[in-house]
């Protein structure tokens, strides 16, 4: 078990029957701010930042102007959509890390402030940790996995197995060791003349293609951990060697190599994912991150329901990829074990579970 922070013990704050948390989140590119009615999400809204676009990837000094500017009118924007007024929240909830630190540090600080001004409490979360309990978000059609269970989290830069005993307690059983599953997807993107954000353009053609028509190595590493440099770099002197034989190779065998690549990546965490399984005895399986949008994951990973026994949990879309909403959820719980921050508080840029 850990606490990310020393808390603040206020008395009676939990007693009361309604909990308002406003959430921000602001780790990378995405600036979000929700408001959480107990665990119900009432509002949650994100900006995006299209300008990375033309770099093929995040720039971190441009992510940090671009929260700046995009924080006040998203928190305002979640306030308004929620229907209440800023002076009915119980506290505020944001992302400390692991992320961007000049994206962090933007986040942090207006968190600090406002609840600093409004004189209510300050709750810090791990960004990682909220992706695994946005399974709890109480909505009507989603089902929460029980205690103890094994979550995956896959994103662009992280990718992690985990056991999760409790709220607060989570243990890392495997991670990559390298670059991250979404970085993957992305880079061979890269590769493909694909533009960024690849990785959904991955998904959409390889729904196209034949999955086995492109055999692709997949890496030797420990029992549990992931790495994904190996496949990159294979990847790229394949393309690089057929397109030396056909340069019109890629264009006219786009949906096979992206169904190829997809399969590829999709085989190796669910081997991992068996193994995890196997060792643990845990057959109850919940994904989050943001490439856990990916409909092939998605697909494997309902499928082993049959095919394994497995029980399988997977959040709504919008609350896959990075949202403020996840990061509420977490802030709720912790508002009421009475786990809050002080105002010396800083962001973390390495922030592990």
């Amino acid at each position: 078990m850990f606490y990310l922070c020393t808390p603040i013990f206020i008395p009676n704050l939990v007693e009361k029957e309604t909990i308002y948390i406003l959430a921000i989140e602001s780790s990378c590119d995405d600036t979000s701010a929700a408001v959480l009615h107990n665990d119900k999400v009432i509002s949650n809204v994100v900006a995006t930042q299209k300008i990375h676009e033309e770099y093929g990837g995040v720039v971190p000094e441009l992510a940090s102007r671009a929260h700046q500017q995009n924080i006040v009118p998203v928190v305002h924007q979640a306030l308004l959509k929620a229907n209440i007024d800023k002076k009915q929240l119980s506290a505020i909830a944001f992302t400390r890390g692991p992320g961007l630190m000049g994206s962090l540090l933007v986040g942090t600080s207006f968190a600090k402030s406002l609840a600093l001004g409004l004189h209510i409490p300050l709750i810090e979360v791990n960004h990682m940790q909220a992706h695994i309990l946005a399974h709890y978000i109480d909505e009507e059609t989603s089902n929460k996995p029980e205690f103890p269970f094994l979550a995956m989290t896959i994103s662009g830069g992280h990718t992690q197995i985990v056991k999760v005993n409790d709220y607060f307690d989570m243990e890392i059983l495997g991670e990559t060791l390298d670059d991250a599953v979404g970085e993957a997807f992305d880079k061979s993107a890269k590769i493909l003349g694909l533009p960024y954000p690849g990785g959904p353009l991955v998904d959409k053609h390889a729904k196209l293609g034949d999955p086995k028509r492109f055999p692709f190595p997949k890496p030797k590493v420990g029992e549990l951990d992931f790495s994904f440099s190996g496949l990159k770099t294979s990847i790229l002197y394949f393309i690089q060697r057929e397109t030396k034989k056909n340069p019109k190779f890629v264009e006219e065998n786009l949906d096979d190599i992206c169904a190829s690549i997809q399969y590829t990546i999709t085989n190796i965490l669910m081997d991992k994912l068996k193994k995890a399984v196997k060792e643990t005895g845990i057959n109850r399986i919940a994904i989050g991150g943001g490439v856990s949008a990916n409909s092939g994951i998605r697909n494997v990973l309902k499928n082993a329901e049959k095919n394994y026994g497995w029980s399988t949990y997977i959040p709504k879309f919008e609350y896959c990829t990075d949202n403020a909403a996840m990061i509420g959820i977490v802030g709720y719980y912790k508002f009421k074990k009475k786990m809050f921050a002080t105002q010396e508080i800083t962001a973390k840029a390495r922030y592990v579970i």
